[in-house]
């Protein structure tokens, strides 16, 4: 049974991930200006790893994988990794950004729909209209931005590759869940890093060479450290602990204050002025956040 101040911190530590996700949008859009997409990806993914390695160092977590685990774990951390990872550059690249923000802003409501039909997750109703309610929330900053929202030919296939990447992405939180009676947070994030490490350190190696590591910039090199030790090693352990203790739904939740604290960023680095409905957009989705969390506690 998970206690509240436990569930307090895990709150507080999924909305601090959020903080840094939002940032980790510009942060890799720069250093990918330096450091072709594969390269980027396996060397954040090795300093993901390294980083949770020296924590279990630190506190004497080792552990080893029960052999009946592989089978199910070394799929998983393809899905997350790999699959996940190359869905989420592809369709990037080949679609807009805030067609890309509304597509990721789907992945909570795929996460409670599959864990309600799968059962990881039985949803109450309050809980499923928090949800709806964020992703509405998402709708209003996007559409009444100062960027385009457009679907059509020229953006379908990027529009559907992060489409994909949102479900991969809802797979890979509700099947963490059941190894987390088994692995800790940190354990579990461990090995998926590790295995992401290793596949797409494979994968770089043939686009290496496109990149002039001699000019790569301090900036870059500070991109390719915050993208991999904030971003993914640090944001694996919270996400982990999040399913753990307050359940994969609400903690999926989190992943739609980026836009939010994106649109804040604007105001306080760029200067950039907001609609009145993006406020409210951004007032919606931390309603539908908290309806969501606290959704058990909520009659109709």
């Amino acid at each position: 049974m998970t206690s509240k101040p436990e569930k307090i911190s895990a709150d507080v530590a999924l909305f601090s991930i959020a903080f840094v996700w939002a940032l980790n949008f510009t942060v890799i859009k720069a250093s990918l200006t330096e450091i072709d997409p594969y390269s980027f990806n396996a060397l954040r993914f090795i300093l993901a790893a390294g980083f949770i390695w020296i924590v279990i160092y630190r506190k004497k977590a080792w552990f080893r994988v029960n052999k009946e685990d592989w089978k199910g774990l070394i799929p998983l951390a393809l899905i997350g990794n790999l699959l996940y990872q190359w869905l989420f550059i592809a369709g990037i690249d080949l679609t807009l950004a805030a067609n890309a923000a509304l597509m990721l802003g789907t992945i909570p409501i795929w996460v409670a729909v599959l864990s309600h039909f799968t059962g990881f997750e039985k949803l109450n109703r309050i809980t499923f209209y928090g949800v709806l309610l964020a992703f509405c929330g998402i709708g209003l900053i996007i559409f009444f931005g100062k960027e385009p929202i457009s679907f059509g030919s020229d953006t379908f296939t990027g529009d559907l590759a992060i489409l994909a990447a949102a479900v991969v992405w809802a797979v890979f939180t509700i099947y963490s869940k059941s190894f987390l009676t088994r692995y800790t947070p940190l354990q579990l994030s461990a090995f998926m890093t590790t295995c992401g490490a290793i596949v797409l350190t494979a994968l770089a190696v043939p686009f290496a060479a496109a990149t002039e590591w001699g000019s790569v910039s301090w900036a870059g090199w500070s991109g390719v450290a915050y993208s991999g030790i904030l971003a993914i090693g640090l944001a694996y352990i919270i996400w982990n602990n999040g399913i753990m203790k307050v359940g994969a739904v609400r903690t999926a939740t989190y992943q739609n204050m980026v836009p939010v604290l994106g649109l804040f960023f604007g105001i306080i680095l760029l200067n950039e002025t907001l609609q009145p409905l993006q406020y409210t957009g951004a007032a919606v989705v931390i309603g539908g956040i908290l309806i969501t969390r606290y959704s058990q506690r909520i009659t109709l």
